[in-house]
């Protein structure tokens, strides 16, 4: 999925099936001038919708620990964090998170 604004690129959300229940969101992201204008939300809400009627019923993603406002963009879309995997530095800390589709 792209994003644009006035006809420019702002943002992206890729993914791919783990398997016929379950989508995980592998990349996306916002141009830092387009932020704050609710892109994010409107690329995330976009790919459930897209997802909920191929009968995906969970979205998975992960992100580090230095992406702070991606963890708290996750939790506040509803995702729950399922796990964590240490790395050498705690900026690359990995944190799993998953929501539920089905609600």
């Amino acid at each position: 999925l792209m994003a644009e604004w006035d006809g420019i690129p702002a943002g992206f959300k890729a993914g791919y099936a783990k398997n016929d229940r379950m989508f995980y969101s592998w990349m996306g992201g916002v141009l830092p001038e387009f932020r704050g204008r609710g892109t994010a939300s409107a690329l995330a809400v976009a790919q459930e919708a897209r997802l909920r009627p191929l009968a995906y019923k969970t979205i998975e993603l992960k992100t580090r620990n230095c992406h702070r406002g991606m963890l708290i963009f996750a939790l506040r879309s509803g995702f729950h964090i399922t796990g964590f995997s240490e790395r050498d530095t705690w900026e690359e800390h990995r944190i799993y998170l998953r929501k539920n589709l089905t609600r």
